[in-house]
């Protein structure tokens, strides 16, 4: 028996009938952890066969990443991008990136990114996370093994 406010008992309920669909969206919905820029790094390990994230990093097999958020669309200079990449126009930013990145052959037929998709929300998120700080604070990270200034604080 649960007791309720004012010490009356509260009434028996169904729990495992009525608040298990409800328990489950919640699940969905709200990550255990909130997704961080340090958490998409490790899902950009799944991108590296590919693509470079380094400030005037090599184009692989793939364009690199550098400032992918905000960039227009198939404009990394001296990248061949497919018709269909091309055809596709506007500018990465998180929200598009992370409707192309859930299923990227769906969202743009005839891409070459042979890449089934990041298929966590909390994931994309994370990873797009790590893409905009890749690109934001370089000065930032280039420290970060250092440790904090004399200040006390990241350069």
């Amino acid at each position: 028996m649960a007791l309720a406010g004012c010490g009356k008992a509260a009434p028996p309920t169904d729990t495992a009938a009525s608040d298990a669909p409800a328990a489950e969206t919640a699940a969905q919905a709200t990550p255990a952890v909130a997704p961080t820029a340090a958490m998409g790094e490790q899902i950009f390990k799944r991108c590296a066969a590919c693509h470079t994230i380094d400030k005037d990093g090599r184009t692989v097999s793939a364009p690199n990443l550098h400032g992918i958020v905000g960039r227009p669309v198939a404009s990394h200079p001296g990248f061949a991008y497919s018709g269909a990449m091309k055809a596709k126009g506007g500018v990465w930013d998180a929200a598009a990136l992370d409707i192309y990145l859930a299923d990227p052959m769906k969202i743009v037929p005839g891409t070459r990114m042979a890449f089934a998709g990041v298929i966590d929300a909390a994931d994309r998120q994370a990873l797009i996370l790590y893409l905009e700080d890749q690109s934001k604070y370089p000065i930032r990270r280039a420290f970060a093994s250092r440790g904090p200034s004399p200040r006390g604080s990241w350069p």
